[in-house]
């Protein structure tokens, strides 16, 4: 019930209560005084029925008023009360309480909607808890990756200088791994610029039309040149429309990105790369799976997150930032889509993502 119907409803009873009880108080005085004890009504005995009427209209005017001031009043003043000290532990950082309310009034919606915020609150605490230690995590492993390739540089340098590299085949060696380690820093800068201008809304785009089948057509025919041990397979209908509007090269960084990094990760003596497309009404959905470890349930909801790595030592043995996939779902949102993925640990991750088709 509503707190108006509530105050509407004690209000009446404050009138009607009191009346009926003066009603009922009169008969049983009369029939007490005059019936019982056969007084005169005409008599002292009248007097004395006006005085206990009196008498008995205050008495029940105070209780009835008082009980039914306290319970409107307790109805309303304890839970905005559970509210007071639940914003006052909110601004204290507290945020393990409850106050979830069964009541149908305004208060209990607000208590649910408070309820709500707390939570909300307190997802963002735990999210922001989380960015901040992957961001520190972060820092300390592009710290080292640019540290041992400068470390790795300067002694090939060193040996350089010290005449160590004393035929031209070292010497060319000891070049071709400097020029090497540079490259390593040089994407790996370009990721983290590249990441910051996607992250401030500053990234170029370029949209158009593009036939997204001849275009994987392409990728994977260039993924088999490059596999070393394995086998890119396109599944597709030739005959379906899989025009979307998209950015080309954003779009071929957010495949390249998503197969390098299944191929990082793969363990397998024969590592397979599954690419799909599916032609809907008004979108194409692009299904990249592979046949790794998977990932477990607990890590697949952050995988696309700044700055979350599933293994962090992993990422120090291959080289990688832990930013790919961070950048293909900020260049997938710039396109309108969506992304997604699903994993079975020991089967494989599949990563997904739509484009708006062009119709």
């Amino acid at each position: 019930m509503s707190i108006r119907k509530r105050l509407i409803l004690s209000n009446i009873g404050m009138i009607v209560i009191p009346i009926f009880s003066v009603l009922i108080l009169e008969i049983f005085l009369g029939y007490l005084l005059f019936i019982v004890f056969d007084g005169n009504p005409q008599g002292t005995e009248q007097n004395l029925f006006i005085s206990f009427r009196f008498i008995g209209m205050l008495i029940i005017l105070i209780v009835t008023n008082g009980l039914l001031t306290y319970f409107i009043s307790k109805s309303i003043i304890q839970p905005i009360k559970n509210l007071s000290n639940a914003a006052k532990k909110i601004s204290d950082g507290d945020l393990d309480f409850s106050v979830t309310s069964d009541k149908k009034d305004e208060l209990g919606e607000l208590s649910n909607t408070f309820e709500k915020m707390r939570l909300d609150l307190k997802e963002a605490k735990g999210t922001q808890a989380r960015y901040e230690q992957n961001r520190k995590e972060l820092i300390a492993s592009i710290s080292h990756d640019l540290k041992t390739p400068l470390t790795s540089i300067k002694g090939y340098v060193t040996g350089i200088q010290d005449g160590v590299a004393n035929t031209p085949e070292k010497l060319e060696r000891y070049m071709k791994t400097i020029y090497n380690k540079a490259s390593d820093m040089d994407s790996l800068i370009d990721e983290l610029f590249l990441y910051s201008k996607l992250d401030l809304g500053r990234a170029p785009f370029t949209f158009e039309e593009i036939d997204l089948y001849p275009f994987f057509t392409d990728f994977i025919d260039e993924l088999n040149f490059n596999m070393e041990k394995g086998t890119a397979v396109f599944l597709a209908d030739e005959g379906r429309d899989y025009t979307a509007k998209a950015d080309r090269d954003q779009l071929k960084r957010v495949v390249t990105n998503i197969a390098q990094n299944s191929l990082k990760y793969m363990d397998k003596e024969h590592k397979q790369i599954h690419v799909e497309l599916t032609s809907e009404s008004d979108r194409v959905v692009v299904k990249i799976k592979d046949n790794g470890n998977g990932i477990s349930k607990d890590d697949l909801p952050y995988i696309f997150e700044s700055f979350y790595r599933t293994d962090s030592s992993r990422n120090s043995r291959t080289g990688s930032s832990g930013l790919g996939l961070s950048i293909v779902r900020k260049i997938i949102d710039e396109h309108g889509g969506t992304i997604w993925a699903e994993s079975q640990p020991g089967e494989g991750t599949s990563v997904n993502f739509t484009l708006k088709k062009v119709t």
